[in-house]
C-alpha cells in the first residue's frame, strides 16, 4: 500500500510540485522531517501509531520511505500553490487535510496503520490540522513555529501521560 501511496505522491510531485524553487523549501520539508525522527525516536518503546505492509519489512522503512516521498512532495505542492486570500487558503488547507486523513482512514481499514496507547483516529485529524497549519507559518516565520511545536508536542506528551522513563 505504501509503495503505491508513494507512487502517486511521485507523480503530483512531477505535475504539480514547484520544483523550481526547492531550495525555498528545503527547510520546511527538514522541519516535517525532523518532527517525524523525534516522534520515532523518542516514542520507541511508546508508539501511538505503527506502519504495517504487505512489501515494505517494517515500520521504520515505511516511516523513512513517507518522510523522503511523502513530505518533501507535500511541502512541494502545498506550499508551492500557496493561495492568496484567506478564503482560499481555507479551501486549500482542507484539500490537504482531507488527501491525509482519507489515505490514513483506507490504511486503518485494510490494517496497514495500527493505534496504540491511547491515539486513534480522531487525535490523527487534530495532528493533521495542526500539521497543514503550522507548515505555511514555518515557511514564513520558522522560529515561530518551532515554538507552537514545541507547545504542542509538550501537550501531546501530557495528555498521553508519557513519561522520561518511556523515551528510548
Amino acid at each position: 500500500m505504501y509503495i503505491l501511496i508513494n507512487s502517486l505522491f511521485i507523480i503530483a510531485g512531477f505535475v504539480w510540485g514547484d520544483w523550481r524553487n526547492w531550495k525555498k523549501y528545503y527547510p520546511t520539508i527538514l522541519f516535517f522531517m525532523i518532527g517525524d525522527f523525534l516522534y520515532n525516536f523518542l516514542l520507541y518503546n511508546k508508539s501511538m501509531w505503527l506502519f504495517h505492509d504487505t512489501f515494505l519489512p517494517n515500520h521504520t522503512i515505511i516511516t523513512i520511505l513517507e518522510m523522503v516521498v511523502t513530505y518533501s512532495v507535500t511541502v512541494l505542492i502545498y506550499l508551492g500553490k500557496f493561495p492568496e486570500g484567506w478564503k482560499k487558503r481555507t479551501v486549500w488547507f482542507l484539500f490537504w487535510s482531507a488527501i491525509f486523513l482519507f489515505i490514513e482512514y483506507i490504511n486503518f481499514e485494510f490494517g496497514f496503520i495500527t493505534y496504540h496507547n491511547g491515539w486513534n483516529y480522531w487525535w490523527s485529524v487534530f495532528f493533521t490540522v495542526v500539521i497543514f497549519i503550522i507548515l505555511p507559518i514555518h515557511h514564513k516565520k520558522p522560529l515561530l513555529a518551532w515554538l507552537f511545536s514545541l507547545i504542542f508536542i509538550l501537550s501531546l506528551l501530557t495528555v498521553f501521560d508519557v513519561k522520561i522513563s518511556d523515551l528510548k
